[in-house]
């Protein structure tokens, strides 16, 4: 079936790898994209998207040629129903936002319910395209708000937050009884993430406070007090990985330098990692030569934190 996916707009291209996990992207557009997927609920997982619609279809951005499409799409709702429309910053179709939707109303049988509508139609005006659907549902992002790490039991300062956690599983493709691993586990929030995808989990660090407070965010999980250039784990059986590298003098760390710690530590990964998996791995710094001593990159993304932090996104197989 087809998806129409109303991305947050929050990341210019994390959202595009993101819905990816779900499905085969067939067409982007800004703050948009066209999913071929086998199942209309795995989208639920997705953290940068706010809105997942059936596909019925899609014109031109005007006037004329979107009510020629809901002309041809001859709908009848034997429910209650309600019109909406997103117009994004790029598009080029100049009526308002009200116009279009009674436009909608008009074009559409059935009885309109702005206060208890049971059904949705909704439109996407993105660049010269509409993308037009009835509403599946709309995902809850406050529920990434509720687990911001300052509610936790354990937590320290500089962790990554929930959606960008989320986002990092599910760029690696993590999958329902898949071990996850996390060689700089912290405080564990990648980990909670692949929990609450019903993941098996399992996180590394050299921190013993780090591990401590990990295991009272996470008493579910098994965390190992272990050198990540050195992993106590059988070859090829891990299913994913998604960490971020640590950073900085204040870290704990054995290797005789952070380069080393980089390069020995994606070896590692690439040890125990099986073959066609993916590692999601976050640095501070440009470090793709190292990895690609040890793996192919297939996706590169930057993400301005504030004025003296980028993250730097590597998608790894």
């Amino acid at each position: 079936m087809k998806l129409i996916l109303e991305l947050s707009g929050e990341h210019p291209t994390l959202p595009f790898a993101e819905a990816e996990c779900i499905g085969r992207i067939i067409e982007k557009g800004m703050q948009v994209a066209v999913v071929e997927c086998d199942d209309e609920n795995a989208a639920g997982r997705l953290a940068m998207t706010h809105c997942v619609i059936s596909y019925l279809g899609q014109c031109p951005a005007d006037a004329g040629r979107f009510k020629e499409m809901l002309d041809s799409l001859a709908i009848t709702s034997d429910l209650p129903f309600a019109c909406r429309v997103k117009k994004i910053q790029d598009t080029t179709i100049p009526e308002s936002q009200l116009d279009l939707e009674r436009c909608m109303g008009a074009h559409i049988r059935g009885k309109v319910s702005l206060k208890n509508p049971q059904r949705e139609y909704r439109a996407i005006f993105s660049g010269t395209t509409c993308y037009f659907g009835e509403v599946l549902y709309k995902i809850d992002r406050g529920s990434y708000e509720y687990r911001n790490p300052m509610r936790r039991a354990f937590f320290h300062p500089g962790v990554m937050m929930p959606v960008l956690a989320r986002t990092l599983v599910n760029i690696a493709q993590g999958r329902e009884n898949d071990l996850l691993l996390d060689p700089f586990c912290g405080t564990g929030g990648i980990l909670l993430e692949g929990l609450m995808l019903n993941m098996r989990t399992v996180g590394t660090d050299m921190d013993i406070a780090m591990l401590k407070g990990c295991l009272s965010n996470l008493p579910q999980t098994e965390v190992l007090k272990v050198d990540s250039t050195k992993l106590p784990i059988t070859d090829c059986s891990v299913d994913t990985i998604a960490t971020d590298l640590p950073y900085g003098q204040s870290v704990c760390i054995k290797a005789e330098s952070m380069n080393a710690l980089y390069n020995d530590s994606l070896s590692e990964m690439r040890r125990v990692l099986k073959k066609g998996r993916r590692a999601v791995v976050v640095t501070h710094i440009d470090i793709r030569e190292i990895a690609k001593r040890h793996f192919t990159i297939v996706q590169y993304h930057e993400q301005r934190v504030h004025k003296s932090l980028t993250r730097r996104i590597m998608v790894l197989e």
